[in-house]
């Protein structure tokens, strides 16, 4: 029977990153940065120096199609009711597009000025690198000062090379403020962070659980204002637990339940935490290792930025540490998947019964101190499922913790609908169940989400607002003319 060598030789794995990094890293950071100071946030005027990294970066743009999660799994609309999430939520396709998805996405609205729409600036934060240079430019108080659209016509270019390299040096670097500050919260010493450690890092300023911390400040001209600053909830540590708890003890929400009245918690993307409960980290395995290996293009080796699953192609990263074929490493792959995908559709069904069973509840009488345990369990529940499947790859990354917090937030959720059943019966509903939420149709219905006048909205923002956008930019400089040339502009909603 073969054996992994992961398992066996951690230390290994973790010699074997190291010269990953001090075979192409060493080669592009001798090249130099591409601007004496500031920070260039088009990745093709990077392309002079890096065309091999551009280039493989640019390859991100061939995942074109759009998967509708909603459609693909109506419960979405449920658990999100009242939040942007429920009226458009799909498969994320890659750095090429991140910044088109976010404007063309309906949860970002539909603006017609700079002080309009329904989210704020912090919105576009892990989308580009013209935000690093904002923050630069503007500080990071007023950055995160106001409406989305204030910045439309500044953050143009899509996340590259900027995000995580230093426009001086070309070193890896940490550009967002609020990762430094998370790690000091849990003991690190940035100061002492070093290469191997940034071919993480790099991931994680975007790759993380956050929430935006409402901050009041006073600007240079002495107005008092409020920003909402991405902050990253790690005084208590990193597991879900302990973030729920510093959740709990701020009685923060990100928005109360449309349907259940629920204060609810939403996961974000919490990819670093997640893996650093997993085998591949606690063996000293990088982020970069599995998803930039090491590529050869003529006399030169680099490392590829065509960042994507380590599995989509036959030649998978996965064999320079294991010794099993590709094909058996995929079907290991597979089994971990399904049993994730088993687990989440029960604790889906369970916590959107739970909703509309509350949602009933209140409607036939049901007292604030007869629903404070209800609404607890359901919060706590679905913010166990939501941290569990929100990085996408958790199930690959942490196959244990993964299925843990499912485990957990099913019976938490089932625990909700047992004391749901004996205040329906003190109100006169004991026979209610659940309606059909199993098509998106019915599910978006039941959320209250008008999707017609929401595609509209949105259509006339991109028909009229994002295209002035585009302009300006241009007239800026920051966007380059053909940067967008051939990007197709594909949507959830679009005929």
């Amino acid at each position: 029977m073969r054996k992994t060598s992961v398992l066996l030789a951690g230390s290994l794995v973790a010699v074997g990153a190291v010269l990953a990094f001090s075979g192409p890293g060493i080669a592009e950071m001798a090249k130099g940065g591409v601007l004496e100071k500031g920070v260039e946030g088009r990745s093709d005027k990077w392309a002079e120096k890096y065309p091999n990294q551009y280039n493989s970066w640019k390859q991100t743009s061939e995942n074109d199609s759009i998967t509708d999660m909603i459609a693909k799994k109506p419960q979405l609309a449920i658990l999100w009711a009242g939040y942007g999430f429920a009226k458009d939520y799909n498969a994320p396709r890659g750095h090429f597009y991140a910044l088109q998805s976010n404007v063309n996405s309906l949860r970002t609205g539909a603006p017609v000025g700079p002080d309009t729409g329904p989210m704020p600036t912090a919105c576009w934060t892990c989308k580009s690198p013209d935000v690093p240079r904002i923050m630069e430019r503007d500080g990071e108080l007023e950055y995160f000062t106001g409406k989305w659209a204030k910045y439309g016509n500044e953050i143009v270019n899509s996340i590259g090379c900027a995000d995580c390299h230093s426009s001086q040096t070309g070193e890896l670097q940490i550009s967002r403020p609020y990762l430094t500050k998370g790690l000091e919260a849990i003991g690190v010493d940035t100061k002492k962070v070093d290469s191997e450690d940034m071919r993480t890092l790099a991931c994680a300023q975007c790759h993380v659980e956050y929430y935006f911390k409402k901050t009041e400040w006073t600007d240079k001209d002495g107005n008092k204002k409020t920003a909402g600053v991405v902050t990253l909830p790690w005084d208590n540590g990193l597991s879900a637990e302990a973030m729920e708890k510093y959740y709990d003890d701020i009685n923060f929400s990100d928005w109360t339940h449309g349907i259940s009245k629920t204060p609810m918690l939403k996961a974000q993307h919490p990819g670093y935490e997640i893996y650093s409960t997993g085998i591949h980290a606690k063996s000293g395995v990088s982020c970069a290792d599995c998803h930039m290996p090491s590529k050869k293009e003529g006399d030169e080796t680099f490392s590829d930025h065509h960042i994507a699953s380590p599995l989509a192609t036959d030649d998978i990263v996965c064999v320079g540490c294991h010794d099993q074929d590709a094909e058996v490493i995929k079907a290991v792959v597979e089994e971990k998947l399904e049993r994730k995908e088993q687990l989440m559709e029960i604790a889906m069904d369970n916590l959107a019964k739970a909703h509309l069973e509350a949602g009933k509840a209140w409607e036939v009488g049901a007292t604030e101190d007869e629903m404070k345990d209800i609404l607890t369990d359901i919060r706590h529940a679905q913010w166990k499922w939501d941290y569990s499947i929100a990085s996408h790859g958790s199930f690959f990354h942490a196959p244990e913790e993964t299925l843990r917090l499912l485990a957990v937030a099913n019976e938490t959720a089932q625990q909700a609908r047992l004391k749901l059943i004996p205040v329906l019966a003190k109100h006169g509903a004991a026979g209610f169940a659940a309606p059909d939420f199993s098509t998106k149709e019915k599910a978006q219905a039941l959320a209250g989400v008008n999707l017609a006048k929401l595609v509209a909205e949105k259509e006339q923002f991109k028909a009229t607002l994002a295209k002035e956008w585009e302009k300006q930019a241009i007239e800026k400089g920051v966007l380059s003319p053909d940067t967008r040339k051939g990007m197709s502009d594909n949507s959830s909603y679009s005929k």
